[in-house]
């Protein structure tokens, strides 16, 4: 799964990545993204030695931050959609202020949405509203400005002690500096938080990837795409000697490149 939210950084054009997890998590998560090989992207490592939220994670990385703006993203959400590179991209290019990412979903209640007025300028962002306010649910991707960490130590715990993101795009919707995107058609946001939607996840690549035979998440291949690593490093990364699935998918890559 880790994979997933990596790749969507990495199409953002970012190849600077803070991996947070817990200590009992992070070693195979290293271990695994390790087992890559070198594509041009500096991973680094750290842990969030209890559940605080979040937010907690931009004061966390906040030495990594340097007051450089960022991108969050968390580990078990998954994007997919044509475009997707350009519209983060233009998202990273916003270095004032917050930008948040948001999809249509059936059941509001359970996600925290977005009160949009007519004339799609954001009044509020309200956590499981138990009456409708919109459909529109904020998903696990944000780009943050040099300021985040800032702004998430003034925070105070909620009720679950957590620093919560939402209270954080607050403060930079109450700075009239919260921007939004609206995925919409066309888009897949799939949330794999919970067992069922694990499955969801994994019906809902395994179509896709059967279907138009492409890979909704393959570093090595955006790597390459990016010009991170050229055609010779791309062939000694440990996926081209897999003999399976993966492994032929690659090459394949540099047959089609080629030609061939």
């Amino acid at each position: 799964m880790i994979f997933y939210p990596l790749s969507v950084l990495m199409l953002a054009g970012i190849n600077e990545i803070l991996i947070i997890s817990s200590a009992e998590h992070l070693p195979l998560i290293r271990e695994t993204i390790e087992k890559i090989g070198p594509i041009g992207v500096t991973f680094h490592f750290t842990v969030q030695s209890e559940p605080r939220g979040i937010a907690e994670a931009l004061i966390i990385a906040e030495p990594f931050l340097a007051g450089e703006p960022s991108a969050l993203i968390l580990g078990d959400n998954l994007f997919f959609g044509h475009g997707l590179s350009h519209i983060l991209k233009t998202a990273s290019e916003n270095t004032d202020g917050a930008t948040v990412f948001v999809y249509p979903v059936q059941n509001p209640s359970r996600y925290g949405v977005l009160d949009v007025d007519e004339e799609g300028v954001v009044r509020d962002i309200i956590e499981k509203p138990q009456q409708f306010v919109s459909n529109l649910a904020v998903t696990g991707l944000y780009f943050f400005d040099g300021t985040a960490a800032q702004h998430a130590k003034t925070l105070t715990p909620s009720h679950r002690g957590e620093l919560e993101i939402t209270d954080l795009n607050k403060i930079y919707l109450s700075e009239n500096r919260l921007s939004f995107y609206n995925f919409g058609r066309g888009f897949a946001w799939l949330d794999a938080g919970t067992s069922e939607s694990l499955l969801d996840a994994a019906n809902f690549v395994a179509t896709i990837e059967r279907r138009q035979g492409i890979k909704i998440s393959a570093p090595e291949e955006i790597a390459f795409d990016s010009h991170w690593i050229d055609e010779a490093q791309f062939l000694s990364l440990p996926g081209l000697s897999y003999n399976n699935e993966y492994g032929d998918y690659l090459r394949g890559l540099v047959r089609h490149k080629n030609g061939n």
